[in-house]
């Protein structure tokens, strides 16, 4: 296969559905990852107030900014929907493209179920009962499939969905930040926390974590995007840019403004804080804030799981009806009801647990695509890379090395009950494998073939 022929889908050539532009790709990848500064707010409990701003101000540089990175250069140099599936597929083969695809998939959908039932547990302070019973049930039952038929109706919708969620849930924290500038007191910023408080780092580096994760979800989506080559660098340097300063302002000004026990700096402390610094108003302005966050988050990883499945389906590891789209919209319905369901089984069970494991199996599949990018570098030194990542392999592999020993580390302090439900499911993904295999030889379900593939591949070589 020609080292410049960029894959793609039998989707990505033009036609009248509109492409996402710039702007709303920002927005989706802000939600990918953050969705504003809620739950941000354990880092201060955890380690102090001056640990807690270190670590959002040099976390980025060891995380965010290598894998955002590598997403710039693998999606502009492969742009097509399956992102990080793609990669690991052409890095080394079929298995390891499909199991990229069944730690990233599972862990993608378990963390999509927790957005409805974050809503609810919000709507139950207005509506009591909400709280438990057949109430609760429905209520996330009609909230996910409410969600998911608006993920339906096409990513550029969503786009400009997630532009205004933006603004209306980040507007009481700038409102806040600003309304705070009188109060503060430098000297709080400098804060080692409070005596006697012992630091618990694990909490500490998995609210880092978790809060500035995810960046290389939106490359499932890449078939998708205006002049991709072009579009998504700037969209991931402007996002990273944007998503770092929606933590830091908040987390400045009200260290820096509101004096309390340091126990009481838990998820949802911001809140609290806005009616402290400016009145109840901006509390309840928060919260709802925190609802619609939801919201954009559930959408974007939404879209980014159903495309995933598209992509897969285009490269053969998957049967050809899970690219399935949609006569109105154009969008992968299979994808979108399968996520779905899956997400509405966990929702309704005590997956606390499960959310662990699935962070474990995104863990394994971020130490594959680091393995993939830089085993591409030297596979293929010259594919054609649009965006390429200035440095050289050994510089490329420092880069990939320090993130990867924090995976291992987030990894090394599970449980033998995570290290359980994650060896069933990655056991379950292999198993898939050779499954699909096996049907593929039976000709049970219809797979594109290698000459398709290459085919599509050329249509988007002379298309870009």
């Amino acid at each position: 296969m020609p080292q410049d022929l960029p894959i793609t889908t039998t989707t990505i050539i033009p036609t009248a559905n509109k492409k996402l532009s710039l702007v709303p790709l920002i927005f989706l990848i802000y939600f990918e990852v953050a969705g504003g500064p809620y739950g941000e707010e354990p880092a201060v409990q955890a380690a102090g107030p001056l640990f807690a701003i270190l670590g959002f101000l040099i976390f980025p540089f060891i995380w965010s900014v290598p894998e955002a990175l590598v997403t710039a250069e693998l999606s502009t140099a492969y742009p097509g929907n399956g992102g990080f599936v793609i990669w690991a597929e052409r890095a080394f083969g079929p298995f390891w493209g499909s199991l990229m695809g069944t730690w990233k998939f599972l862990s993608g959908v378990i963390n999509i179920a927790a957005f409805p039932v974050l809503c609810i547990d919000y709507l139950e302070k207005i509506l009591p009962a909400f709280e438990s019973g057949w109430p609760r049930y429905v209520a996330i039952l009609v909230s996910t499939l409410l969600l998911s038929f608006l993920n339906y109706t096409g990513l550029t919708i969503i786009g400009y969905v997630a532009v205004l969620l933006a603004a209306v849930s980040l507007s009481p924290f700038i409102l806040m930040s600003v309304i705070a500038i009188p109060k503060i007191h430098l000297h709080r910023w400098m804060s080692l926390g409070q005596k006697g408080v012992k630091k618990d780092w694990n909490l500490f580096f998995n609210t880092l974590f978790w809060n500035l994760n995810f960046w290389d979800n939106v490359s499932t989506l890449a078939g998708e995007v205006e002049k991709p080559q072009k579009t998504f660098p700037l969209a991931l340097f402007v996002a990273v840019i944007f998503t770092c300063l929606a933590y830091l302002v908040p987390l400045f000004a009200v260290i820096g403004s509101v004096s309390v026990d340091q126990s009481r700096w838990e998820a949802g402390f911001h809140a609290e804080a806005a009616e402290l610094i400016a009145g109840k108003w901006l509390k309840v302005w928060i919260e709802v804030g925190a609802v619609l966050s939801a919201i954009g988050l559930f959408e974007a990883q939404l879209s980014s799981s159903a495309y995933q499945l598209l992509g897969m389906a285009d490269l053969g590891i998957l049967p050809k009806f899970f690219a399935a789209r949609s006569k109105w919209f154009n969008t992968p319905w299979v994808g979108i009801v399968l996520s779905t369901v899956i997400a509405l089984g966990v929702s309704y069970m005590d997956f606390q647990d499960i959310i662990s494991s699935a962070n474990f199996l995104y863990s394994l599949g971020m130490l594959l695509e680091f393995s993939s990018f830089l085993w591409l570098r030297r596979k293929l030194p010259a594919l054609k890379r649009p965006f390429k990542v200035p440095m050289g392999l050994p510089g490329l592999v420092i880069m990939c090395l320090i993130p990867s020993g924090f995976l291992i580390f987030v990894m090394a302090i599970g449980t033998k009950r995570i290290y359980l439900i994650s060896g069933l499911m990655t056991v379950g993904g292999i198993g898939w494998f050779f499954f699909m295999k096996f049907c593929k030889s039976r000709n049970w379900f219809k797979f594109s073939s290698d000459h398709e593939i290459q085919q599509d591949e050329h249509q988007t070589f002379q298309h870009l």
